[in-house]
């Protein structure tokens, strides 16, 4: 699956200037969301997660040093996975806007969409109170239970 086009959401990532030619998650652009496409962004996000190594990678991403870019063999090297996994969990992640890769040579370097980890605590707390806003269910209990 991939994430949902800027035209469907209103997501705006585009590149920004930098050494390294980073894409940008632009937290600016969420309140311009509806609540829907806000969960909808915010699902697609979440699916990339999903995984404790791609929580893993994201991780180490975010970690490296400032300018340092990260080939796929550093992420190999740094997982108990085989090349063959951590290729289709960065492309899961690549997929649901996590990451964006660029080809340098014989290699991939990686590197985290600049402000993604700003952008998704943005989308995740205005998911929680668009939800306490909601006329529909007021109580989780209540939906579960029927009460």
């Amino acid at each position: 699956m991939s994430v949902p086009s800027n035209r469907e959401t209103g997501r705006e990532v585009t590149k920004k200037e930098c050494t390294c030619g980073q894409k940008y998650a632009d937290c600016d652009t969420i309140k311009d969301l509806s609540p829907e496409a806000c969960k909808q962004v915010l699902a697609e996000l979440s699916k990339g997660i999903a995984h404790p190594a791609r929580i893993q990678i994201v991780n180490i991403l975010a970690n490296k040093p400032a300018g340092r870019r990260c080939i796929c063999g550093d992420i190999v090297n740094a997982l108990p996975l085989a090349q063959s996994s951590v290729s289709q969990h960065l492309k899961v992640l690549k997929e649901t806007g996590w990451i964006h890769g660029e080809i340098q040579g014989p290699s991939v370097c990686y590197c985290l969409v600049e402000d993604i980890l700003s952008y998704y605590k943005e989308l995740l707390h205005r998911a929680i109170e668009a939800g306490k806003n909601s006329t529909d269910v007021t109580d989780p209990v209540d939906a579960v239970t029927g009460i």
